[in-house]
């Protein structure tokens, strides 16, 4: 909850401070461990899951081929050309 809604400190006591006071919570020593470790590694875990939201897919692979149809109702519509692209995408990196 508290990096889906990137809290600033403000919000983060609110939120601990509520915590604190739920049945079966958590203690005021872990609410103050965990503001510690969220005021010192907040950026770095905005920019994780900053990172794992990216839509950021490049073309992995291309290939195309050239079909020539044989069998048609109508005869005028025989070796007419049919090109069939398949393309491939995959994360940037992988």
């Amino acid at each position: 909850s508290i990096a889906s809604a990137d809290m600033d400190f403000n919000q983060l006591e609110a939120f601990l401070t509520a915590q604190t006071k739920k049945q079966g919570g958590i203690t005021a020593d872990q609410a103050a461990v965990i503001a510690k470790f969220w005021k010192n590694h907040r950026a770095q875990i905005h920019e994780s899951l900053v990172s794992q939201s990216r839509w950021d897919h490049v073309l992995k692979n291309i290939s195309w081929r050239v079909d020539l149809k044989s069998q048609l109702r109508h005869v005028d519509q025989v070796n007419t050309p049919v090109a069939i692209v398949e393309m491939e995408l995959g994360k940037s990196g992988q």
